[in-house]
């Protein structure tokens, strides 16, 4: 990817953003252009815009990717017709920060409901004689979605990369998560997880559960569908085949 000379135009006077435009990225030797206008932003607190706004992404004379609530402002201040396809959500990757405790909200796929994930490093008591403690503790991570535990790991400091299922709304979601910065690197220092939507299992399931893992390791993150014969009516934000290749992205960030 390449782009022009010509620079964004920002302006932090009075804390806010010009309407401004990046013009000439290239994208496999097409040229995109950027408009947005987050002046009138509201964050409510979050580090996302969430109303007043709108972030436009311009290819081929056409809006092929349109963010915020302003849709109608968008088209008319670009002066370029909607794409005939709707985009697809790919992927989201998150930095969030804290000590011990990260929590963020999310979707697991494009039209599916926001989701309240925290994520906790506990340090148990331990022997240093037993030879599962770290310095005297026994590390342990706890991932919740919306206030559920889905999963908890134990002696943290051997199992710091691994992958298990849960379930929620039906559908599976496989967790990888990789602590091994936490643990054995100083400094401010980074953990990731990933959470991977896979077809649902014919079985009926509880609105949120968990089941033993059999996906692949931490570095593969293909999946195979669980049955060929299901109804996906009741799950949300999948397509007709089932499939999906999103991926969520946290990147957690450990401070001292």
């Amino acid at each position: 990817m390449e782009k022009t000379s010509r620079p964004a135009k920002l302006s932090s006077s009075h804390g806010t953003l010009e309407k401004t435009r990046l013009q000439a990225l290239y994208v496999d030797g097409k040229a995109v252009d950027i408009f947005w206008d987050l002046k009138s932003a509201k964050f409510n607190g979050g580090t996302e815009p969430k109303s007043e706004y709108y972030v436009a992404v311009v290819c081929d004379e056409e809006v092929v990717l349109l963010l915020g609530d302003l849709k109608k402002d968008a088209y008319r201040k670009t002066g370029y017709r909607p794409a005939l396809t709707d985009p697809t959500l790919v992927s989201k990757k998150e930095h969030i920060f804290g000590k011990k405790k990260f929590s963020t909200k999310a979707k697991f796929y494009e039209r599916g409901r926001l989701h309240e994930i925290a994520i906790e490093c506990k340090n148990r008591a331990g022997s240093i004689s037993n030879g599962n403690s770290l310095n005297g503790v026994e590390p342990e991570l706890e991932i919740r979605v919306d206030g559920h535990l889905v999963v908890h790991v134990k002696h943290l400091q051997w199992k710091f990369r691994g992958n298990e299922s849960i379930h929620i709304n039906k559908l599976r979601i496989e967790v990888y998560w990789d602590v091994h910065d936490w643990l054995f690197s100083p400094g401010l220092r980074h953990a990731l997880f990933i959470f991977k939507p896979v077809l649902p299992s014919s079985t009926s399931l509880s609105p949120l559960s968990r089941s033993s893992s059999s996906s692949p390791p931490f570095s593969s993150l293909s999946s195979t569908p669980l049955s060929s014969q299901t109804s996906l009516g009741s799950v949300e934000g999948l397509n007709a085949s089932g499939s999906s290749e999103f991926c969520l992205f946290l990147y957690a960030w450990k401070v001292e």
